[in-house]
């Protein structure tokens, strides 16, 4: 009788989270990325990191490397539109080649993820949505947010040339996806670029870039974030030559009455987004609570310091949050007031992972553009943190750490920039293929789907798993950098195989610790889900 009654309660929440559209939620909606920016004076150990989070149930689960190559004179690059497709086993999206552009010399090799994150160059980028005015947008170019990331990785090795490379590029060819961030590092600082189209029928774009403080950490939510600009100081500051015009001939900036900030003229909306502005305050208030910033207010600092050295774990433990600890827990019991103002109690304080019950309880705005959400999400299909590292070769400095799924239920395994293959299981596109424990994503996923079910209960076996283990992963990466580099002192390809097998190995050993704990949780809460 009472577990009836139970899942009689929670029948409505389990129903929404079933209905919901498992898509990309483009057109500036802030179910897409987040990712988080470290300066080399913010780390602990001078690392510069930019971060991402996929989150999207359409872009491919599966990843691979693309080496080096050579390419002959007169070679070209094909560039593609992303159409969603409905057909498979899950919701993917499909590519239409557009158009070709020419092709370079020499390409960098790198990881290949949906969004690609890492080169042998020690170049790494992370990505956000923002969407931005909706009249911006066009399809009269060539280049989408994927492709910028790809040719940026393959044609350069520092975070200036890419922002400069990238900005001719879709300048030149054009611009045909939303507004977009894009964070960008090297081995010695990081920027943030954020782009957004000419305007419909028009080829071009219109973009901007702002460096972050050495000592500084950044974050973006899926909202424009740059405001002022001063092109007088290219030291901080990069821009599309018509950054100012555009804005202006469209009415959107008035030069003799206020000053010019980029998210307010190109991408107003996305500041009035609830979503977005919490994950900002939470980001901050995680790494530098004694600024005691507003978790209401509407514009947040582009950078702050953070009150100590930001670590590994710290990084990994933000991309875990849900508000834990705080007025937004979305675990707990909450009063809110129907239509007619009947006070009602909304059952969120309850053993299942808190998914979104907003809209059905009319909870800090519902569902959507103005409602809340979480850093980590169920949607999330992998998640990097990418540290990059000045003092050594580049095939032993750059790392990307690198989870599946929901990072909540997730652990990050290293994974260097130089490696050569994966272990199988990330290689497997077994998502729209349909359920298959050969599929890292699936195997995270399924690990996830189960946790979420008895939260309250699974997330202490979830953390008795993982947090050892990427304790481990943690601990271990001085001496496996050293043998890297003694390695690579005698020969570097010697280092890159080494490094590779190492990947290999550790990402083997969550793989196989992912089902176990899958059957543990299948097992142990079998009666209670």
């Amino acid at each position: 009788m009472k577990k009836s009654l139970i899942l009689l309660l929670f029948l409505p929440v389990l129903n929404l989270y079933s209905q919901v559209d498992k898509s990309d939620w483009k057109g500036g909606f802030p179910e897409g990325c987040t990712t988080i920016t470290v300066g080399k004076l913010a780390s602990w150990d001078g690392s510069v990191i930019t971060s991402h989070t996929d989150d999207s149930h359409r872009t491919r689960s599966w990843i691979n490397i693309v080496p080096p190559k050579k390419h002959k004179k007169g070679e070209t690059v094909t560039m593609y539109k992303r159409v969603a497709v409905d057909t498979l086993a899950m919701p993917a999206y499909g590519h239409i080649p557009i158009g070709e552009i020419p092709q370079v010399k020499y390409t960098n090799g790198y990881i290949n993820t949906a969004y690609p994150g890492l080169n042998d160059k020690q170049l790494g980028i992370g990505e956000s949505t923002f969407g931005g005015r909706e009249e911006l947008q066009s399809d009269s170019g060539l280049i989408d947010c994927q492709r910028l990331c790809k040719l940026m990785l393959e044609r350069c090795d520092n975070a200036r040339d890419a922002i400069k490379t990238g900005g001719e590029l879709i300048e030149k060819y054009g611009w045909i996806d939303e507004g977009e961030a894009l964070t960008i590092a090297d081995k010695n600082e990081v920027w943030h670029m954020e782009i957004v189209g000419p305007g419909k029928g028009k080829k071009g774009a219109v973009w901007v870039a702002q460096r972050v403080p050495d000592d500084h950490i950044a974050v973006n939510a899926n909202a424009s974030t740059i405001k002022e600009i001063d092109l007088n100081n290219p030291d901080y500051f990069m821009a599309s030559g018509n950054v100012f015009d555009v804005a202006k001939e469209n009415g959107w900036w008035n030069p003799e009455k206020e000053p010019f900030r980029f998210c307010y003229a190109y991408a107003p909306e996305s500041r009035t987004s609830l979503a977005a502005r919490r994950r900002e305050w939470r980001v901050f208030d995680l790494l530098a609570p004694s600024l005691k910033l507003d978790p209401n207010d509407k514009d947040y600092p582009f950078s702050v310091k953070p009150d100590t050295l930001v670590t590994l774990e710290a990084l990994m433990n933000v991309f875990k949050d849900y508000y834990e600890g705080t007025p937004f827990d979305m675990r707990k019991t909450l009063t809110v007031a129907d239509d007619s103002g009947k006070v009602i109690i909304s059952p969120l304080a309850n053993p299942f992972m808190p998914y979104d019950a907003n809209k059905l309880f009319k909870i800090n705005g519902g569902w959507g553009w103005l409602g809340e959400r979480t850093i980590a999400r169920w949607y999330t299909m992998y998640g990097t943190i990418i540290q990059l590292r000045s003092w050594l070769p580049d095939e032993i400095g750059g790392v990307e750490w690198l989870a599946m799924d929901n990072i909540a239920s997730s652990v990050y395994v290293p994974v260097y920039g130089s490696v050569t293959d994966l272990a199988e299981e990330y290689k497997v596109p077994g998502r729209v293929n349909g359920y298959t424990l050969k599929s890292a994503w699936w195997i995270f996923n399924r690990l996830g789907t189960l946790a979420a079910h008895r939260w309250g209960d699974a997330k202490k076996d979830v953390d008795d798993t993982w947090i050892p283990v990427q304790r481990k992963f943690i601990n271990e990466q001085k001496e496996i950098d050293k043998k890297a580099l003694e390695l690579y002192n005698k020969k570097p390809s010697k280092a890159v195989e080494f490094l590779t097998g190492y990947s290999k190995k550790s990402a083997k050993e969550v793989m196989k610790k992912g089902i176990e704990l899958g059957d543990k949780l299948w097992t142990k809460y079998d009666e209670k889900f």
